[in-house]
C-alpha cells in the first residue's frame, strides 16, 4: 500500500495548490514512483490545471481521468441528496485504482464553490479518513493569534473525522510577520509541526497567456515566451502620452482602443530605453485593426499584442477577474512556488515523516532533485559568462527563484537588466559585471600576464584578453571572487577549457583533465567519459579518466562500477586499441584497488545482464556497470549523442574533472534545464573543493 498525504485548506486563497506542487517536487525527488490524486475537480469543459501541471511535469504514468473521482457538480448533487456514503465510495474506489501504481500519493482536496469553508474542510477531512491519509492543513497567514486559534479548530475537526494531523502549513505570510510566525512555529510538537511559507507577489500575478485565454483574444504578436510574462499592473490608456508613460511600471498590461496609434507607438518607443519600465502586453480593444504601418512596427515588439472585439472598460473588468494559475509552460512561476515551499520546509524531514524508504536506484527526477538540494545546503557563488544569451538569463532566473546558488553574470549590466525587465526575469539578486569596464580588469590583466609571461604575454595583450568573458570569469574563480564558472552556451568547448588550462590548471596528481556526461536514462543515471576533451588518450591517461570518473560518480551518489569499453570483451580480441584498454584497466586497478573496474568489455556486456552472463560470467561489473569509459573522443562523443537522441536520455554535461577549481562547459545546443543542472553540479563541486 502506498504512503499518502492529504492536503486541504481551511479557507479559500490559502495557496493550497502551491503546497501540493511543493510536496510533489519533494516526494518525486525521493521516491521512484510518486502519484497525485484529486477527489473532486471543478466542473467544466477544460481540464483541471493542477492535475495537468503535475501529470506533465513529473511524467506520471496515469491518464488524466485516473487522477480524480468526481466533478464538483456530481459531488454537490450527491451532497444535496444526502448520499454522502456514495460520494465517499466513489472517491475511495478511484483512489484504490490509482494506489497500486505508486509508492507515495499526494492528494489535494477540493474547493466547493458556494459551500462554507468549514463545511468544505469537514468534507475533505472525512475523505482523508476514508483514504487512510494523514492531513496537512494549509492556512493563510494573518497573525499569530489567529493561526493559533485556527490550528486548534483544524486539529479538533481532523480528530472528529478519525484522521490524523500530519502538520500545518501557514502560507502567504507577509514578510513583516515572518520572524514572529517562525518563532511561534517552534513551539509546536514535532509530530504535528507548523511550517511557515512567505508571501510571494509573483504567484498572485496572471500571465499574458492566461489573460488571452480568458478574453478569447487574438494574438497579433508574441506567440512564444512573451505570453508567459507576468502581469504586475493593469493600465487603461485614457490619458495623454506623457502622463501615460509616467504611470508605467515593469510588467504593465496596457488596455487601449485599437485606433490609439499614439499610445501604441509610445509603448514601442519605451521598449527601446532600458531606463523606462518594460511593458508586458498591449490589448487593443474595440476590434480595430492597427493600420498597416503600425502593424509593421509591432511585428518586432518585445511584448505581446492582443486584440479583442469588446470595448475598453468591459475588457478591463474581465482582465481583473482572471484567476492566476500555474501551468506547465510557466517554468518561472513553478520555480518561484517550489522555492517558496522549500524555503519554509525541510524536504528531508518531510520525506522521513512520510516514511519513504531510500530507493535502491536513482531516477533522473531523483538525480536532478538531489542536485538542486545539495547545491542549496552550502550556497556557492557561480559566475555565468554569457549574459547576452537568453537561455543563460532564464536559467539564472530559475536558480535565483529557487535559492540554489548566488550568481555573478558577465555582460553589460544595462543590457542584462533591460532584457530581464522585458522578459519578466527576476535577476535583481544577481551581481552584474561588465568585464570591459570593471575595476578588476587591470588587476586581472596583471595576474594573467604574470601567469603567461613564459609564453611571451605582454601587458597590452593581457588587458585585451581578460576583457573576454571566459578569461575574466576564470580569473574570478582563480582569485576566489567566485567559487566556480559555467560557460559555453554561445561559445565552443575550447573557449571554456583553454582559459581553465592556462589559469586554474590541473589538480596535483592528475595527469589529464577530462570530462563526463551524466546520462539520465528512464530508470537510472549513468556516467560517460571522456566525451568532450581528450581526442586519443593513451593507457595512462585512460586509467586516469576512469579513476576521475569513478570519483565523480561516487560524489554524486552513483555507485561506481567501471566498464573500460572496447570492441571485444575479456581475452576474446586483440589489436592495438584493445591492448591499450587492457593496459589502462590494469593501471586503474593497481592505482585504485578499491574500485570495481572491468575491461576490455563491450557495451552490451557492460549494460545487459543476459549478455554479461554469456560473455563475462565472473565479472562484478558486467551487466551492471554505471561508469562507461570510452577508448577515444570519437567513440565517446558519437555514443553519448546517439543515446541522447535515440533513447530520449537527458545528457548533463560535459562536466570537467581534474581541475583545481570547478569550471564547466555547456553544449551550444543546451536548454535552460541543462544550464540549471550544470550550475548545480558546479556548486556541488565547489562545496567539495572548499571542504578539501
Amino acid at each position: 500500500m502506498a504512503q499518502n498525504l492529504y492536503i486541504t485548506a481551511m479557507e479559500p486563497g490559502s495557496g493550497k495548490s502551491v503546497v501540493a506542487l511543493g510536496m510533489m517536487e519533494t516526494l518525486a525527488g525521493k521516491a521512484r514512483h510518486a502519484g497525485f490524486f484529486r477527489p473532486i475537480v471543478a466542473t467544466g469543459d477544460g481540464r483541471d490545471a493542477q492535475i495537468e501541471l503535475i501529470r506533465r511535469r513529473y511524467g506520471l504514468e496515469s491518464s488524466y481521468e485516473d487522477m480524480y473521482a468526481l466533478s464538483v457538480d456530481e459531488a454537490q448533487t450527491l451532497i444535496a441528496s444526502g448520499q454522502h456514503a456514495e460520494l465517499e465510495q466513489r472517491v475511495f474506489e478511484a483512489y484504490k485504482r490509482l494506489e497500486a501504481r505508486f509508492e507515495v500519493i499526494v492528494c489535494e482536496g477540493t474547493d466547493l464553490v458556494g459551500v462554507l469553508p468549514a463545511l468544505d474542510f469537514d468534507l475533505n477531512a472525512g475523505l482523508a479518513n476514508q483514504l487512510g491519509c494523514p492531513v496537512l492543513v494549509v492556512l493563510k497567514g494573518t497573525s499569530v493569534s489567529a493561526i493559533a486559534s485556527a490550528v486548534r479548530v483544524a486539529r479538533a475537526s481532523v480528530a472528529r473525522k478519525g484522521s490524523s494531523l500530519f502538520g500545518v502549513i501557514v502560507n502567504r505570510v507577509p514578510h513583516d510577520l515572518l520572524g514572529e510566525m517562525r518563532a511561534h512555529s517552534v513551539t509546536y510538537d514535532r509530530n504535528e509541526p507548523l511550517y511557515v511559507l512567505a508571501e510571494s507577489p509573483a504567484l498572485d500575478r496572471a500571465t499574458v497567456a492566461q489573460v488571452a485565454k480568458k478574453l478569447d483574444a487574438a494574438v497579433l504578436v508574441g506567440g512564444d515566451d512573451r505570453l508567459q510574462r507576468e502581469v504586475s499592473e493593469v493600465r487603461v490608456a485614457a490619458m495623454r502620452v506623457e502622463h501615460f508613460l509616467d504611470d508605467l511600471v515593469d510588467g504593465t498590461l496596457v488596455i487601449v482602443p485599437g485606433d490609439r496609434a499614439d499610445i501604441v507607438i509610445a509603448c514601442l518607443a519605451a521598449s527601446q530605453f532600458p531606463s523606462l519600465p518594460a511593458i508586458a502586453c498591449i490589448i487593443l480593444t474595440g476590434g480595430y485593426e492597427p493600420a498597416a504601418s503600425i502593424s509593421a512596427l509591432l511585428s518586432d515588439a518585445p511584448f505581446a499584442v492582443l486584440r479583442v472585439a469588446a470595448r475598453t472598460y468591459p475588457t478591463a473588468t474581465m482582465v481583473h477577474s482572471v484567476k492566476p494559475t500555474i501551468t506547465i509552460e510557466d517554468e518561472r512561476k513553478i520555480a518561484t512556488a517550489v522555492g517558496v515551499f522549500q524555503a519554509g520546509v525541510d524536504p528531508r524531514e518531510l520525506a522521513e515523516r512520510v516514511a519513504l524508504p531510500r530507493p535502491a536506484t536513482q531516477t533522473p527526477a531523483m538525480f536532478q532533485y538531489e542536485l538542486l538540494e545539495r547545491a542549496k545546503t552550502r550556497r556557492r557563488r557561480i559566475v555565468l559568462t554569457e549574459g547576452e544569451d537568453e537561455r543563460v538569463l532564464r536559467a539564472a532566473d530559475i536558480l535565483l527563484r529557487r535559492g540554489v546558488v548566488d550568481l555573478t553574470i558577465l555582460g553589460s549590466p544595462q543590457q542584462i537588466a533591460a532584457r530581464a525587465a522585458a522578459d519578466g526575469l527576476a535577476l535583481h539578486d544577481a551581481q552584474l559585471i561588465d568585464p570591459l569596464t570593471s575595476p578588476l580588469r587591470n588587476d586581472y590583466a596583471a595576474l594573467y600576464e604574470e601567469l603567461r609571461k613564459h609564453k611571451g604575454m605582454t601587458p597590452e595583450l593581457a588587458l585585451d584578453t581578460v576583457g573576454e568573458g571566459s578569461y575574466f570569469g576564470t580569473l574570478m574563480v582563480q582569485t576566489g571572487a567566485v567559487d566556480g564558472m559555467v560557460s559555453g552556451a554561445a561559445h565552443t568547448t575550447a573557449d571554456t577549457i583553454r582559459p581553465a588550462f592556462e589559469i586554474v590548471r590541473a589538480s596535483p596528481g592528475v595527469s589529464v583533465v577530462s570530462s563526463v556526461f551524466f546520462m539520465c536514462m528512464a530508470d537510472r543515471v549513468l556516467i560517460y567519459g571522456d566525451c568532450a576533451v581528450n581526442p586519443r588518450p593513451d593507457a595512462e591517461q585512460l586509467a586516469d579518466i576512469a579513476i576521475s570518473s569513478a570519483d565523480t560518480a561516487a560524489r554524486f551518489g552513483i555507485e561506481p562500477r567501471v566498464a573500460m569499453l572496447s570492441y571485444s570483451t575479456g581475452e576474446s580480441g586483440s589489436g592495438e586499441q584493445v591492448e591499450a584498454v587492457r593496459r589502462a584497466t590494469a593501471i586503474a586497478r593497481e592505482r585504485r584497488p578499491d574500485l570495481l573496474v572491468e575491461g576490455p568489455i563491450q557495451y552490451d556486456a557492460a549494460v545487459d545482464p543476459q549478455v554479461a552472463r554469456l560473455k563475462a560470467p565472473d565479472s562484478e561489473v558486467a551487466g551492471r556497470a554505471t561508469v562507461f569509459i570510452f577508448p577515444d573522443l570519437d567513440t565517446g562523443n558519437v555514443s553519448y549523442k546517439a543515446v541522447q537522441r535515440s533513447a530520449g536520455a537527458i545528457a548533463v554535461g560535459p562536466i570537467l574533472q581534474g581541475l583545481r577549481k570547478p569550471i564547466n562547459d555547456l553544449s551550444r545546443g543546451c536548454t535552460v534545464t541543462d544550464i540549471v543542472n550544470t550550475v548545480a553540479i558546479t556548486a556541488i563541486q565547489a562545496q567539495e573543493t572548499s571542504a578539501g
